[in-house]
Protein backbone atom coordinates (compact mmCIF):
# COMPACT_ATOMS: atom_id res chain seq x y z
CA UNK A 1 0.00 0.00 0.00
CA UNK A 2 1.11 3.40 -0.66
CA UNK A 3 0.40 6.39 1.32
CA UNK A 4 -1.24 8.95 -1.04
CA UNK A 5 -0.91 12.28 -0.20
CA UNK A 6 -3.65 13.17 2.36
CA UNK A 7 -5.12 16.04 4.10
CA UNK A 8 -3.70 17.02 7.35
CA UNK A 9 -7.14 17.01 9.67
CA UNK A 10 -8.68 19.63 10.17
CA UNK A 11 -9.11 21.03 13.70
CA UNK A 12 -11.96 22.74 15.21
CA UNK A 13 -11.39 25.78 16.28
CA UNK A 14 -11.76 26.51 19.88
CA UNK A 15 -13.24 30.06 19.99
CA UNK A 16 -16.66 30.13 17.86
CA UNK A 17 -16.35 32.09 14.50
CA UNK A 18 -18.12 35.44 15.14
CA UNK A 19 -21.38 36.01 13.55
CA UNK A 20 -21.13 38.64 10.69
CA UNK A 21 -22.41 41.70 11.25
CA UNK A 22 -25.86 42.51 11.06
CA UNK A 23 -26.66 45.07 8.54
CA UNK A 24 -27.91 48.18 9.24
CA UNK A 25 -31.58 47.73 11.19
CA UNK A 26 -34.02 48.73 7.94
CA UNK A 27 -36.64 51.13 9.48
CA UNK A 28 -40.49 51.10 8.84
CA UNK A 29 -41.53 50.29 5.84
CA UNK A 30 -44.81 50.43 4.20
CA UNK A 31 -47.12 47.59 3.28
CA UNK A 32 -48.53 49.01 0.19
CA UNK A 33 -51.87 47.97 1.29
CA UNK A 34 -54.61 49.42 -0.86
CA UNK A 35 -57.05 50.84 0.80
CA UNK A 36 -60.58 51.04 -1.43
CA UNK A 37 -63.04 54.37 -0.65
CA UNK A 38 -66.25 53.38 0.46
CA UNK A 39 -67.87 56.71 -0.07
CA UNK A 40 -68.69 57.23 3.75
CA UNK A 41 -66.56 60.05 4.76
CA UNK A 42 -66.54 59.17 8.21
CA UNK A 43 -65.18 55.47 7.36
CA UNK A 44 -62.95 56.89 5.03
CA UNK A 45 -61.18 59.58 7.25
CA UNK A 46 -61.01 56.57 10.22
CA UNK A 47 -59.41 53.72 7.11
CA UNK A 48 -57.41 56.49 6.24
CA UNK A 49 -55.19 57.04 9.77
CA UNK A 50 -54.22 53.16 9.15
CA UNK A 51 -51.57 55.14 6.89
CA UNK A 52 -49.90 56.44 10.04
CA UNK A 53 -48.87 52.67 11.12
CA UNK A 54 -47.05 52.68 7.94
CA UNK A 55 -43.99 54.64 9.73
CA UNK A 56 -44.15 53.57 13.01
CA UNK A 57 -42.54 50.72 14.68
CA UNK A 58 -44.55 47.66 15.19
CA UNK A 59 -44.92 48.51 18.81
CA UNK A 60 -46.74 51.70 18.20
CA UNK A 61 -49.15 49.87 15.48
CA UNK A 62 -51.67 48.87 18.58
CA UNK A 63 -52.65 52.84 19.16
CA UNK A 64 -53.38 53.07 16.14
CA UNK A 65 -55.37 49.99 15.13
CA UNK A 66 -57.69 50.58 18.41
CA UNK A 67 -58.38 54.30 17.70
CA UNK A 68 -59.32 53.40 13.63
CA UNK A 69 -61.29 50.33 15.52
CA UNK A 70 -62.99 53.06 18.38
CA UNK A 71 -63.91 54.97 15.31
CA UNK A 72 -65.76 52.63 12.93
CA UNK A 73 -67.67 50.56 16.02
CA UNK A 74 -68.72 54.29 16.81
CA UNK A 75 -69.91 54.71 12.97
CA UNK A 76 -71.41 51.78 12.95
CA UNK A 77 -73.02 52.00 16.21
CA UNK A 78 -74.74 55.77 14.35
CA UNK A 79 -76.06 54.19 11.70
CA UNK A 80 -78.38 51.68 14.00
CA UNK A 81 -79.40 55.32 16.33
CA UNK A 82 -82.86 56.07 15.42
CA UNK A 83 -83.29 59.46 13.14
CA UNK A 84 -83.51 62.49 15.29
CA UNK A 85 -86.62 64.37 14.59
CA UNK A 86 -86.55 67.61 12.79
CA UNK A 87 -88.19 71.10 14.89
CA UNK A 88 -91.08 70.49 12.95
CA UNK A 89 -91.89 66.58 13.73
CA UNK A 90 -92.44 67.11 17.26
CA UNK A 91 -95.66 65.53 16.90
CA UNK A 92 -97.40 63.63 19.73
Amino acid sequence: MTDEAADPPVEASAEPAEPAEPAEAAGPVALGVVRTPTGHAGVDAHLARLAAADHLAADGHVEVYEDVHRGLREALTALDAPPVPGPYENRS
